[in-house]
């Protein structure tokens, strides 16, 4: 007898939730299970494997991608989850996130994708 799939969090739901510590032996998400839970989410994409998710924003200029930065950072450290990075061109920032204890994709990921979401972007 196989276990019943869970069903995705909508996105309100993932943003009532907290993100587990996670340090391996969670299973990561399938590819079938990862499509679903991002269907919850708006402008993040699905990459390789699935390992990880993407969203990409141009902001106003320079200075809004950095106040961006340091609140995804805030929500990040508070969460214990930790997503990377990238500011090119001076205004196009790229989150890329996954669980790095599992090498793919766990709950967490959407958590924090969620959570993004959320925050105040000036965009251009």
């Amino acid at each position: 007898m196989t276990e019943p799939e869970s069903q995705p969090l909508s996105a309100a739901s993932l943003c009532l939730t907290r993100c587990v510590p996670c340090e391996g032996g969670v299973p990561r998400m399938t590819l079938k299970e990862a499509d679903e839970q991002l269907k919850e989410l708006s402008g993040w994409e699905l990459l390789s494997g699935p390992d990880r998710i993407k969203k990409s924003w141009t902001v106003k200029n320079f200075l809004a991608g950095l106040e961006f930065f340091q609140s995804v950072a805030t929500v990040a450290e508070a969460e214990a989850h930790h997503p990377d990075l990238h500011l090119v061109g001076y205004r196009k920032l790229t989150i890329e996130i996954w669980t790095h204890a599992v090498q793919g994709l766990s709950l967490n990921d959407f958590i924090l994708a969620a959570r993004i979401d959320q925050l105040p972007i000036r965009l251009k």
